[in-house]
């Protein structure tokens, strides 16, 4: 009897003592894996400053094109063409029509609108004059994949042109064209290549650089729907 009972506890305890022991190990696995995913993490951050740092990652002006669209030639046209010279100091470029529309009294090669690609700082100073008529505030769908975007100005003197009653008031286009160094690797004529999907602009990636270089505001579709109808409802009331 003193036997069975004595080989039970040492049975018992060895039990204890494998079990502990496993516990040990088990620690000892769970510290290391967490090391190691604590140092895969660390290391990702530092990938992703060194990226963030990295001059060739820095989104820029291309150019930005200015266009205003009479929809005829003519003496229109003509004034058009001065009121963008004056806003820019370069001569414009006049556009001419694809195609016959006979509904819109459209001609084919017929000279309908003239436009402007402005770039490098005079592009920065009117695309935030251009904004400031916007209250830096753009609608999510201005923005393309790409990574361009564009929106109007209905009148050019609230972009700090004086008034002339011989030229009249027109309303602008403005589009930009954003991105990073090494564009001109895929339409250079030796040695063309595409450009990684990586180092391409973004549709997400504008948005940030909106922000942040121009401190604007994207307003989401939703969030301009809740708008309206909210100022319908106080309409409606009052």
């Amino acid at each position: 009897v003193f036997f069975f009972f004595s080989s039970r506890r040492r049975h018992t305890r060895c039990r204890e003592v494998s079990w502990a022991r496993r516990c040990v190990q088990e620690t000892g696995y769970q510290r290391r894996v967490h090391g190691i995913h604590q140092l895969l993490v660390e290391r990702g951050m530092e990938q992703q400053k060194k990226k963030a740092d990295n001059k060739m990652r820095e989104i820029r002006i291309e150019k930005m094109v200015l266009n205003i669209g009479v929809g005829k030639s003519g003496d229109e046209l003509t004034k058009a063409a001065k009121v963008l010279q004056d806003l820019t100091d370069q001569k414009p470029v006049f556009s001419r029509a694809k195609y016959t529309i006979r509904s819109f009294n459209v001609k084919r090669n017929e000279t309908m609108a003239v436009h402007a690609t402005i770039r490098g700082s005079k592009a920065m100073e009117l695309l935030k004059r251009g904004l400031k008529v916007k209250d830096f505030e753009l609608r999510s769908r201005c923005f393309t994949e790409n990574g361009n975007f564009g929106f109007g100005v209905d009148e050019h003197i609230d972009l700090g042109i004086k008034f002339d009653p011989t030229t009249g008031i027109y309303g602008m286009d403005f589009y930009v064209i954003l991105s990073r160094p090494g564009l001109r690797v895929k339409s250079r004529k030796h040695a063309r290549s595409s450009i990684g999907k990586t180092h391409r602009v973004s549709k997400e990636d504008a948005m940030k650089w909106f922000k942040e270089r121009l401190s604007g505001t994207v307003l989401q579709e939703k969030m301009i729907s809740l708008l309206i109808r909210s100022n319908l409802s106080l309409i409606h009331i009052s």
